[in-house]
């Protein structure tokens, strides 16, 4: 049923969590060239080792990264571009002197990066099967709510009224 090298295995789950990033050098600088480009490819390499999230392909560019990872359910999409372009950042400027003069304030990242989740089953499939599920097209509902819930009076989700004790008696 599932291919045992693509998903991870918990106790209780089996999960593939993909994310493609991108980020980009402040002020889009083309540093990233030679044996600091090495460097990047190398120390994500490594950050991603420490925080067991597998490195599924990248390219460093001259001037921003691409990467596509596949990472453990308990890490969030912020807290790897936290780890990846801040520890990238720190260990750079620490070992390329030279990078500290072009950026004086310690900040060799810009700001914010991209990020997309990646899967094997496109939305269109995962709509359709979803729909699929239900009696009712176009719908949100409980499998069993026939048993509960007289349909004649309406859709299962009506706006909730306020009491006029709530609102001051207005």
């Amino acid at each position: 049923m599932f291919s045992s090298d693509r998903y991870k295995r918990g106790a209780h789950t089996v999960l593939e969590l993909q994310y493609h990033f991108v980020w980009k050098t402040k002020y889009r600088y083309p540093i990233l060239r030679g044996d600091i480009g090495l460097r990047v490819r190398e120390l994500i390499r490594q950050i991603c080792s420490e925080k067991e999230i597998v490195v599924v392909r990248g390219n460093v560019r001259s001037d921003h990264v691409h990467v596509l990872v596949s990472a453990p359910s308990h890490l969030s999409v912020s807290k790897i571009a936290q780890y990846l372009k801040g520890k990238s950042s720190h260990r750079l400027q620490r070992e390329f002197p030279e990078l500290k003069k072009r950026y004086w304030g310690s900040h060799l990242w810009s700001r914010g990066y991209f990020c997309s989740t990646v899967g094997a089953v496109t939305e269109n499939t995962i709509k359709k099967y979803i729909e699929d599920q239900s009696d009712v097209p176009e719908g949100f509902k409980v499998w069993d709510e026939e048993k509960h819930v007289d349909l004649s009076t309406g859709p299962a989700f009506r706006p909730i009224v306020k009491p006029p004790s709530l609102d001051g008696g207005r």
